[in-house]
């Protein structure tokens, strides 16, 4: 579909140098974004794939701006501000709106329901809402359209971090047809990344946030359903991704947040989830999943104690002694500042945890063997536990703080994790003695010799088990000897 669809009476083609006003930001970034997936295809190709929808190298992508419907919704002049549509020849089209917000503007729900109803009568079963706001993954919404218009329309979401932060991943891969392609993506990076696109990461928690950490800090029960509260889930699930997406611009590979299978289906189970967890634990927590890391690596914030947790978790080597196991551990940290490093061993069975900080493992202090005197670590937790105190309750120090620790942690203790891997088995050399070798077909010597050992150590059994029965014989007979001897001295008695 190259050309504008019929039921439009106006909309413009993308365009990489918009026209539009400086105070139609909106415009001008649809704009600019939508023109850079036409022109780079693989971009495109990257983008439409996050929402399920495939496309091929005989796919032609159209991009518009502005567009406006024939027919109104219920006497109401909409606008969506991007239209994109996907050609697979064949007849074969896929559609979708795009709604865009920028600064602290958010998705107006009403507003997309009136663009769900015209998608619905127009066969468009796509809708694509871009802000600064933050979902786990692009299927998820932060707006809802209701049960009845989600059975025709599909709606997702992407923030502009999430856009740029793809586009450059691309541009790390360097995969482009032509060099045009990269400086293109280049510039749309660089041109959101400008103060004055209005491009924000998520930099604060809500306005209820302080309230809150008082609360609990009084010992004031939280109800898991208030407002204050859903709220606080709501922006701890940003944050979430907004650090998983930042990770993955620091670490240039993908960056996912571990989702069970149910909050991955339904985000409104996961708030609701969390929100029970938060007003019960008082704790709020997320866990990323980075690529060939030693293990997932788990955020914590502790309201009733003020920090911040970072941490991974290690099996422990199969090694006979603790110490052993201590220091393999101890090695993986040299680079680590033990001073707010903690650790903490699982024990089997129900013997408590041992927890110590990284000084006094290293210090291999007496208390360390003391510990582990009777019973051998199964597993260890690293972790980083931060004290932010007063920072902790403020909206913006908060989020400063652990978009800090986190990628410290990471970088300081995270990447130098292994998970213990036993020694591969050598390869045996051949004992002294008989060569079995003389006789045996060819490509098969090191058959010969394995089955000449094992008759050897079979052999070295029956003699070992001879001379053992021998032993044995001996001692019955002395035995016997004796209880003859002692009969005897009764009958003379």
């Amino acid at each position: 579909m190259s050309t504008r669809p019929d039921y439009f009476i106006k909309g413009e083609k993308a365009r990489l140098i918009p026209v539009a006003s400086d105070s139609n930001k909106e415009v001008r970034a649809t704009s600019v974004f939508l023109a850079a997936m036409m022109a780079v295809p693989s971009f495109a190709a990257r983008m439409l794939d996050t929402i399920g929808q495939k496309t091929g190298k005989r796919s032609e992508i159209s991009c518009y701006t502005e567009v406006c419907f024939k027919q109104a919704c219920e006497g109401k002049n909409l606008r969506p501000d991007g239209f994109v549509s996907v050609s697979a020849g064949r007849g074969k089209n896929w559609c979708a709106l795009v709604e865009a917000k920028i600064g602290n503007a958010e998705i107006d729900p009403e507003q997309v329901k009136h663009y769900a109803a015209l998608a619905k009568d127009h066969g468009i079963d796509t809708i694509i809402t871009i802000s600064n706001q933050f979902v786990a993954l692009p299927s998820h919404s932060p707006v809802s359209i209701g049960k009845i218009l989600s059975r025709n329309v599909r709606l997702f979401h992407w923030s502009w971090t999430f856009i740029v932060t793809e586009a450059m991943l691309l541009i790390g891969d360097d995969e482009f047809s032509a060099p045009e392609q990269k400086f293109i993506l280049s510039e749309l990076v660089r041109f959101l990344s400008h103060e004055s696109a209005r491009v924000r990461r998520f930099d604060r928690m809500n306005k209820e946030w302080k309230d809150v950490v008082l609360a609990v800090n009084a010992r004031s029960a939280l109800t898991k359903s208030a407002q204050d509260v859903m709220n606080t889930v709501a922006a701890w699930h940003q944050e979430s991704r907004d650090i998983s997406l930042l990770m993955t611009r620091k670490l240039h590979s993908r960056v996912r947040q571990k989702l069970s299978r149910l909050h991955m289906n339904d985000p409104a189970t996961r708030v609701t989830v969390d929100a029970e967890k938060l007003a019960k634990d008082h704790i709020l927590e997320f866990v990323l999943e980075i690529p060939d890391a030693a293990d997932l690596l788990e955020v914590q914030a502790d309201i009733v104690r003020r920090c911040i947790i970072v941490s991974m978790s290690l099996d422990a080597p199969d090694t006979k002694r603790a110490s052993s196991r201590i220091n393999w551990l101890v090695k993986q940290l040299a680079k680590a500042d033990p001073a707010d490093v903690h650790i903490e061993a699982k024990m089997p069975g129900r013997t408590p945890a041992v927890r110590m900080t990284l000084s006094q493992l290293r210090s291999n202090e007496e208390g360390v063997d003391q510990a582990f005197a009777s019973a051998l670590p199964m597993s260890f937790k690293i972790m980083m536990v931060r004290d932010i105190a007063g920072r902790f309750s403020g909206n913006r120090t908060f989020i400063e703080e652990i978009e800090k620790i986190v990628p410290e942690f990471y970088e300081n203790v995270g990447q130098n994790l292994q998970q213990f891997r036993p020694k591969p088995p050598q390869i045996k050399s051949q004992k002294p003695g008989i060569d079995a070798t003389t006789d045996a077909a060819p490509g098969l010597q090191e058959v010969a010799v394995a089955a000449n050992d094992a008759a050897e150590e079979a052999l070295d059994v029956v003699v070992v088990s001879r001379s053992v029965g021998q032993v044995i014989d001996r001692n019955s007979q002395t035995s016997s000897y004796a209880n003859l001897a002692s009969s005897d001295e009764k009958v003379d008695d």
